[in-house]
């Protein structure tokens, strides 16, 4: 026996739910379901963010929203005016979850766990009287002349229109080509770096805002970012490095993920400014040892890790520097090389950029333009952001929006 729905939302993740939860408000007599493939939803919501789930970020201009993210930044910035931020924190207050900021403009519920905003979705399908069919895999979808057939490993389903929002999940981007559809093939987005070196060995815990840039052949520069560096177990991590990561995620894949990074930990100063300045310290310091104190308000244990780098002992005194190892030492300070081997997934947020191409979507309405009545929403798009709560804001754009072009045609 099949069961009828009007709307079909596959996929019981952040945007599967968010999809859901809109249109059956906006149209009530609607009969909806979502499917999950697996016995548990929302699990990527319960583990982002350190099990606090970063809602959002607190970018409330569409044009500065969008440039976060390297896969998506033009076709965003339309439905970003539709609905963006300010509209998230909207929704979610309307239902009783208070949102707040931290410094860095990630916003996460006041409660600070991830638990909050699923029970809000758990709490909204069962007031909205949505059907929720879990260990429901799908296993092929069929255009029919009413709409279309969902077979799944329990099931066959019918409805008048589909939403997928399945993320990165292969088996459905394999029946999306079947239905025509191209897909760019993924590759991994948000990682860090794995790094072995003497000088940052003994350092796990040290952060510092830096520049750093990716250099290929002949010392060209092929992508930089700055922001926090964070030196881990592994290598290196923290936002200057993730977004690296997301705007390389094409560009770094065929390398095989090794290469070469050189790192300013003094940000935006150059060599020959820091050689003067390091002259001047020289004269001023005279008779005290360079390991004893830190300059240019540098971690203490990196300051002394770059002395030995530059081959200056734990005794020698700035008056006895040679203008060689000032050298050297000007050097690593604004342009420490370090050989990139490999990377490592970041926490358990895996983010692939690829996905169904983004000339096949109408981004009015995220409809398919293969296929009327079909819909996407999230990450099974190739769209991709860097790390900061931008991948869920995409999810709650794409799903309002599929919600909403729904609703109209009803």
């Amino acid at each position: 026996m099949k069961n009828n729905y009007d709307i079909i939302i596959i996929g019981g993740g952040a945007s599967g739910f968010f999809t859901a939860i809109n249109t059956a408000e906006m149209c009530p007599t609607l009969k909806i379901a979502i499917l999950e493939r697996g016995k548990e939803v929302l699990t990527k919501v319960k583990i982002s963010g350190g099990g606090r789930c970063n809602v959002t970020h607190a970018e409330f201009i569409p044009k500065e929203l969008s440039k976060n993210y390297p896969r998506g930044e033009k076709e965003l910035l339309g439905p970003f005016h539709s609905f963006m931020t300010g509209d998230t924190l909207g929704w979610f207050e309307e239902r009783g979850v208070a949102i707040k900021t931290e410094e860095d403009g990630r916003m996460f519920p006041a409660t600070d766990s991830s638990q909050t905003i699923i029970d809000c979705f758990t709490s909204e399908i069962s007031k909205l009287d949505i059907d929720l069919l879990k260990s429901h895999p799908v296993k092929t979808i069929r255009e029919t002349p009413s709409g279309w057939e969902i077979s799944t490993a329990k099931d066959t389903l019918t409805s008048k229109a589909i939403v997928i929002a399945t993320g990165s999940n292969p088996k459905i981007w394999k029946i999306l080509e079947h239905l025509g559809h191209t897909i760019i093939p993924p590759v991994p987005s948000l990682f860090t770096f794995n790094i072995k070196d003497q000088r940052i060995t003994d350092l796990p815990g040290v952060a510092k805002d830096a520049s750093i840039k990716v250099v290929g052949k002949n010392k060209k520069v092929i992508l930089e970012s700055e922001g926090p560096l964070l030196i881990t177990h592994w290598g290196m991590s923290g936002p200057a490095i993730l977004k690296l990561s997301a705007w390389g995620a094409r560009l770094l894949e065929p390398l095989d993920y090794k290469f070469e990074i050189s790192v300013n930990w003094l940000l935006y100063e150059n060599e020959e400014d820091v050689i003067e300045q390091l002259l001047r310290l020289k004269t001023k310091n005279a008779k005290q040892t360079l390991h004893k104190y830190a300059q240019f308000e540098l971690p203490k244990r990196l300051w002394q890790t770059l002395l030995f780098a530059s081959g200056i002992s734990e005794t020698e005194i700035w008056a006895d520097i040679s203008k060689k190892k000032l050298q050297n030492l000007a050097n690593q300070l604004v342009a420490s090389i370090f050989q990139v081997d490999g990377k490592s997934t970041f926490k358990e947020e895996f983010v692939t950029a690829g996905g169904v191409d983004l000339r096949e979507i109408n981004f009015k309405t995220f409809e398919s333009r293969k296929h009327s009545n079909l819909y996407f929403a999230g990450e099974v798009l190739n769209i991709d952001a860097i790390t900061g709560g931008f991948n869920f804001q995409n999810a709650w754009t794409s799903g309002f929006m599929a919600a909403k072009a729904i609703a109209e045609k009803q």
